[in-house]
């Protein structure tokens, strides 16, 4: 199995009858999750990419009459950044004088 998630803007917020029919869009051998994200306006798809390809998980998700913008990328979590590394000093250690 190849998990594969493909992102939706979407333009008007779903009515509870496109929220059915993603619902029922769920059914379908090989959607994994369906999930909203109001504040960003977009609907994430997980789908296994050996059963659908990504034509045919559009084509379920306009048929549920949600209002699609595009396709948007997936978004990439910032990472931290990363500490800089302390190198080992070259120079001779100094010695103390008693």
């Amino acid at each position: 199995m190849t998990t594969v998630e493909i992102q939706f803007r979407y333009s008007t917020e779903p009515t509870e009858v496109e929220l059915f029919a993603l619902a029922n869009a769920r059914e379908v051998y090989g959607i994994r999750r369906i999930s909203f994200d109001r504040l960003a306006e977009t609907l994430l798809v997980e789908y296994d990419a050996t059963r659908l390809n990504a034509a045919t998980v559009t084509q379920l998700v306009r048929r549920s009459g949600l209002q699609l913008i595009e396709e948007a990328p997936p978004s990439v979590p910032e990472l931290p950044p990363v500490p800089p590394q302390v190198r080992p000093s070259t120079d001779p250690p100094a010695t103390a004088k008693t």
